[in-house]
């Protein structure tokens, strides 16, 4: 059964981590959805947040590749449901009329993104918010004219006691 899969890697804060761990997952011909990664409160370790899909078979297989690796601290396989996870999505979209600002707006404000850059002839939505919130917005948006759209990629803490 295929798999949406969260990874959490603690890896060593190193120049070509990033290049390792990405080419991990080119040579076994595995898809990264969403990739973030950032410095600790510890500047010796950074942690990655990686998002795929795959069946058990092979998302275990990563983890277990990743694991292996010498420059990694910890891998971990966040459970969805017992994880706080994000993502930044930046959209610019089309305004054909006054009336089409007004229902970004709204559009915004019922996703809870904030509005920038208002122009005549567009508009900024910035949402934090999951990926599945982040697709449903989108294709809300899409009746508008999305002109372009920049994501960050997850990032990801398991909740305490989980």
């Amino acid at each position: 059964m295929i798999m949406w899969a969260i990874l959490s890697i603690l890896v060593e804060n190193k120049p070509g981590i990033l290049f390792k761990v990405t080419h991990l997952f080119r040579s076994r011909n595995f898809n990264i959805d969403s990739i973030s990664v950032g410095v600790t409160e510890n500047p010796e370790y950074s942690r990655m947040t990686i998002t795929t899909v795959g069946d058990e078979k092979q998302v275990d297989q990563i983890v277990k590749q990743l694991d292996k690796m010498i420059d990694t601290v910890e891998v971990r396989r966040l459970d969805e449901h017992k994880t706080v996870y994000r993502e930044l999505c930046i959209f610019k979209i089309r305004l054909s009329n006054a009336s089409d600002s007004m229902e970004v707006n709204k559009l915004a404000n019922a996703y809870g993104g904030k509005v920038h850059d208002v122009k005549k002839d567009s508009i900024m939505v910035e949402l934090t918010a999951t990926p599945d919130q982040i697709r449903a917005f989108e294709e809300l948006a899409r009746q508008f004219g999305i002109i372009d759209v920049a994501r960050t990629g997850v990032a990801a803490l398991q909740r305490s006691g989980a």
